[in-house]
């Protein structure tokens, strides 16, 4: 039996994707990694299905990555917190390859269910690279969902313009007409 991804967001970077896995749903948190059946969706969204297996041990570190993970984005730069995204590093190391193909890299891991959280954190130092102001979380006060801000101008605001934006926009029209 295959089970549908139920987060409201998805198609993140893997980092951000593995935050997502909590969300707020008519002002109740939801969690999708309460057990393996939400870890084997998580693994299956991100493509690492083909690789890692979504067992308690694999849970366990992956909530550790993601606990690791919201504390830097919460704090950035904040010692503890980035401590604890070094250690989740320092289960996996990129083996330098060469294939007919050319020059290539492969994750390895002495024990491979740190391999999805290692893999987010990875991630997350690539859009730490790339461009980390637009490391984003959403704007709707309601809202605790994370996204990686690819718009031209860089002024996305929201994780969903069709849910939180228009929930906001609605918010302000009717405290506008509420006063007249």
């Amino acid at each position: 039996m295959t089970v549908t991804d139920p987060r409201p967001l998805t198609g993140e970077p893997v980092s951000l994707d593995l935050l997502n896995t909590r969300w707020n749903e008519d002002g109740v948190r939801q969690d999708l990694l309460t057990g393996t059946e939400g870890l084997a969706v998580w693994l299956a969204a991100n493509g690492l299905d083909r690789r890692f297996t979504a067992d308690a041990a694999t849970l366990r570190h992956t909530l550790a990555a993601r606990d690791a993970l919201a504390a830097l984005v919460d704090r950035p730069g904040e010692p503890a917190a980035t401590a604890r995204v070094d250690a989740i590093l320092g289960h996996g190391r990129i083996r330098a390859t060469l294939t007919t193909e050319g020059p290539g890299e492969e994750p390895e891991f002495a024990d491979p269910a740190w391999g999805p959280g290692w893999t987010a954190a990875r991630d997350y130092l690539d859009l730490l690279r790339a461009n980390p102001e637009r490391i984003r979380g959403c704007a709707h006060e309601a809202c605790i969902l994370h996204f990686f801000d690819t718009s031209r101008n860089g002024t996305r605001r929201w994780c969903s313009m069709a849910a939180c934006g228009n929930r906001a926009k609605a918010s302000r029209h009717y405290a506008r007409t509420k006063d007249n």
